[in-house]
C-alpha cells in the first residue's frame, strides 16, 4: 500500500523500459480511483487499524480517503467494538478516528484499574461493596463515556475462559456495580414521575434489573413477550366473539372496554391462555425462591408468587382494555375488578382476582378464607405503584433475611435494602439494618457512618445503637489505615512438615464426594471448639491435630476440610465457583495457577503444585501461562 504513494514520483525499480510506463499507469490508477472504491478496498477484513494508519501516512490522497469521519475508520471501529455501534445514531456524523482513539485509551485505563484491585484488596474481608465503590470512583474519575467502560469490562469477561481469571473476577464485580448505579438512577427518575404515569411492569423490571444487573433484562424484551401473550388471548377471544372491541386494542393498552360482560370475556380468555394453554402457575413448592420475584424469570419459568403473577396479569388485562387494580392484601397479593360503572368505595362492589390461584375470582368474604382470618376494609383498597414495589422488594428482603448467611443471601439482602431505601429513604428500621449489615461484613465503613448520621437525624431515640456502631466503625477505619500483612506460610518450616497438599490442586472429598480446589491451608485446625464439636472433628482418626484446607467447592460453597478426607482428583476439572478468580489466574488443565497475592501468602506452594501435578498426571501437565496481574480475596477461613 505504501508504494502507491511513492508511485507518482518515479517508476518501479528494475522494470523493463517498455513496461515502466504501464507499471506507472497501474500505480497511478490506484490513487486516482474514486474515493468510494478506495474506501471499499481499505475496508477488507485483513487490514488492521495499524495498517490503515500506515496507509494514511503514505500520501495525501490516501490520507484524505482515510479521514476520521469516513467509512474506513467507521469500518475499523465497528470491527473492533461491534457492541458499541448501537450507541451511535446512524443519521449523525461521527469522527470515528477520534472515537477509536478514545475507546482504545479508555480500554487501557480500565484494564490498569482492574489489574490494580487485587493488590489493594486481597487481604480485605469479603467486600464487594468496598472494592467496587472505590474502583467505581476511580473509573468515574477517568471522565470516559460509560458505554466505553462497560464495553471494555465485557471484553475482559469474554476472553479465554480459562485464563485471566482474577482480571475477570474484578471486571465482573465492577460491571455489576456500574450497572446497578445506572439502574438506581433510572429508578429514581421513575419514582419522580406522576403516580398515574408509573407502570407496575416498568417498576418490576427495574427491580429485576437491579438484582440481576449482569442478565440481559430490558423493558422492551419483557413487553415483547407480553405482546405475544396478548396476541394469543386475542386469538382465543376471536373464536368466542369475533367482533369483540379488544380486537381493535393496540399494544399500548390505552383502549378501555366499558361493557362489564365484554370485560368478563377478556378475563376468561386471559385465564384460558395463561393458565391452561401456557401453564403458568403459582410456585407453591419453592415459594421463597427469589426467582419467583423477577419478571424475566417468571416469564421464562412460567411460575411465580402472587405479586409477580399479578403484575403480569394486570398488564395483560390492561393491554386488552380491562382496568384492574393491585390490592395489598396481607400474605396474598390480589387484584380487584370493579363491577360498577363508576369507581366505588364499597369493597363488595369488586371482584377480587387471585393470579396465584389461576385467575380465580373471589368475593370480599372469600378473600379472607385465603389467609384464615378477618381483615378490615382498608386491606381491600387499591395501592399505588410505589406501594406495590415496596411490597415486591420487601418480599426479596425477607428472603435475604431467611438466607443461610452465605455471600448469595448477603448480596440479595444488600440489593433489596438498596432498592427499599431508594423508594423509602427515611425508613429507620431498614437504615439500621443496612448499617448493621455493612458493619457485620466489614465493608464500606464510610458509608456506614453516613447511614448512622442519617438515622440519628431521623430518630434521636436510636442514639444507643448508633453510638455503638459509630465507635466500632471508626475503629475499623483506623485498622484499615494501618493494616497488618498476614505472615507467609512456607512449606519448608518444620511446623508445616505434615502438610501434604498445596494451593491450586484439584481435589476430591473422600466422604462427601465433592470436587474442590485448595486455596489455603493450616498445619492444624484453627476453628473454634464449638465448630470442632459441631462438625464432629473428634471422630476423625487424626482429629483436629492434622492439616486442614480451605477449599472452593464445585457447588459454590467454601469449606474447611481435613487432610485425611481429601485426595487428588484422578481427572482434574474446572471448579465452577464464583470466587475462583479471587485466588487463581488460570486453570492449566491439571491445576489452578495461584495469582501473585496468593503466591505471596504461600510462596513455596507453586513449585510443590507443579511437582505434584507431574507425579500425578505426567505429560498432562501444562506450564502456567502469563501470570496476569489479576487477583482477589473474598473468603476468610471458610467452613
Amino acid at each position: 500500500m505504501a508504494a502507491a504513494g511513492d508511485a507518482d514520483s518515479q517508476p518501479a525499480c528494475g522494470a523493463a523500459p517498455d513496461e515502466s510506463g504501464c507499471r506507472r499507469r497501474c500505480c497511478k490508477k490506484l490513487t486516482e480511483l474514486p474515493a468510494e472504491v478506495l474506501e471499499y478496498i481499505l475496508c477488507v477484513p485483513s487490514l488492521s487499524h495499524v495498517d490503515i494508519s500506515s496507509v494514511a501516512c503514505s500520501c495525501r490522497r490516501l490520507r484524505d480517503v482515510c479521514h476520521g469521519r469516513g467509512k474506513v475508520w467507521a469500518h475499523q471501529y465497528a470491527r473492533r467494538w461491534p457492541r458499541l455501534m448501537k450507541s451511535y445514531r446512524q443519521n449523525e456524523s461521527w469522527d470515528w478516528l477520534t472515537e477509536y482513539r478514545t475507546r482504545h485509551a479508555v480500554g487501557l485505563q480500565i484494564r490498569r484499574t482492574v489489574e490494580s484491585i487485587s493488590k489493594r484488596f486481597f487481604t480485605e474481608v469479603p467486600c464487594v461493596g468496598q472494592v467496587l465503590g472505590d474502583s467505581f470512583a476511580e473509573i468515574e474519575s477517568l471522565g470516559a463515556p460509560e458505554h466505553f467502560c462497560e464495553d471494555e469490562l465485557i471484553s475482559i469477561l469474554n476472553s479465554d475462559r480459562r485464563k485471566s481469571l482474577t482480571l475477570k473476577y474484578y471486571a465482573k464485580k465492577i460491571l455489576y456495580f456500574l450497572r446497578q448505579q445506572n439502574i438506581l438512577r433510572s429508578l429514581k427518575a421513575f419514582l419522580d414521575q406522576p403516580a398515574e404515569q408509573q407502570s407496575a411492569l416498568e417498576g418490576a423490571v427495574l427491580v429485576d434489573q437491579y438484582c440481576n444487573p449482569l442478565a440481559d433484562v430490558s423493558l422492551q424484551s419483557i413487553s415483547s413477550q407480553l405482546d405475544e401473550i396478548t396476541d394469543k388471548v386475542k386469538k382465543t377471544l376471536r373464536t368466542k366473539n369475533p367482533s369483540h372491541p379488544s380486537m381493535r386494542a393496540d399494544q399500548g393498552g390505552c383502549f378501555v372496554v366499558e361493557d362489564l360482560e365484554l370485560q368478563r370475556q377478556v378475563l376468561c380468555a386471559l385465564n384460558s391462555v395463561l393458565y391452561e394453554q401456557l401453564q403458568y402457575k403459582g410456585n407453591e413448592c419453592d415459594y421463597y425462591n427469589p426467582l419467583n420475584s423477577y419478571i424475566h424469570q417468571v416469564l421464562l419459568r412460567r411460575m411465580g408468587i402472587p405479586i409477580s403473577l399479578s403484575v403480569l396479569y394486570m398488564t395483560l388485562a390492561q393491554k386488552l382494555g380491562v382496568q384492574l387494580e393491585p390490592v395489598n392484601f396481607p400474605n396474598h397479593f390480589l387484584l380487584r375488578w370493579c363491577q360498577q360503572p363508576r369507581r366505588s368505595t364499597d369493597i363488595y362492589d369488586y371482584v377480587y382476582i387471585d393470579a396465584f390461584g389461576k385467575g380465580k375470582q373471589l368475593s370480599a368474604k372469600e378473600c379472607e378464607y385465603l389467609i384464615g382470618h378477618q381483615v378490615t376494609a382498608d386491606y381491600y383498597s387499591s395501592i399505588s405503584t410505589t406501594e406495590l414495589l415496596l411490597r415486591m422488594v420487601g418480599n426479596l428482603l425477607n428472603i435475604g433475611k431467611r438466607g443461610e448467611g452465605n455471600e448469595k443471601s448477603y448480596q440479595l439482602l444488600r440489593d433489596s435494602l438498596d432498592l427499599y431505601l431508594t423508594i423509602n429513604p427515611d425508613n429507620v428500621q431498614y437504615l439500621l439494618l443496612q448499617a448493621r449489615l455493612y458493619f457485620h461484613l466489614g465493608i464500606w465503613p464510610e458509608k456506614v457512618l453516613d447511614i448512622l448520621q442519617h438515622i440519628q437525624a431521623l430518630d434521636p431515640s436510636q442514639h444507643g445503637a448508633v453510638g455503638y456502631l459509630v465507635q466500632h466503625t471508626l475503629e475499623h477505619i483506623q485498622h484499615k489505615r494501618h493494616p497488618t500483612e498476614p505472615e507467609a506460610k512456607r512449606r519448608s518450616a518444620v511446623v508445616h512438615a505434615d502438610v501434604l497438599y498445596s494451593v491450586g490442586l484439584v481435589m476430591k472429598h473422600k466422604r462427601s464426594g465433592y470436587n474442590c480446589v485448595i486455596y489455603g491451608w493450616d498445619p492444624k485446625c484453627t476453628m473454634s471448639l464449638e465448630w470442632i464439636t459441631t462438625m464432629r472433628v473428634h471422630q476423625l482418626s487424626n482429629g483436629a491435630n492434622q492439616p486442614f484446607y480451605n477449599v472452593l467447592v464445585q457447588d459454590g460453597t467454601c469449606r474447611y476440610a481435613a487432610q485425611e478426607n481429601l485426595e487428588p482428583h484422578l481427572a482434574p476439572l474446572e471448579i465452577g465457583h464464583p470466587e475462583v478468580g479471587r485466588y487463581f489466574t488460570e486453570f492449566s488443565g491439571t491445576h489452578y495457577v495461584a495469582n501473585e497475592e496468593l503466591q505471596a501468602r504461600y510462596p513455596e506452594d507453586l513449585d510443590e503444585t507443579l511437582c505434584a501435578v507431574q507425579k500425578l498426571y505426567g505429560g498432562q501437565s501444562t506450564e502456567p501461562g502469563e501470570n496476569s496481574v489479576e487477583k482477589q480475596n473474598d473468603e476468610s477461613a471458610a467452613v
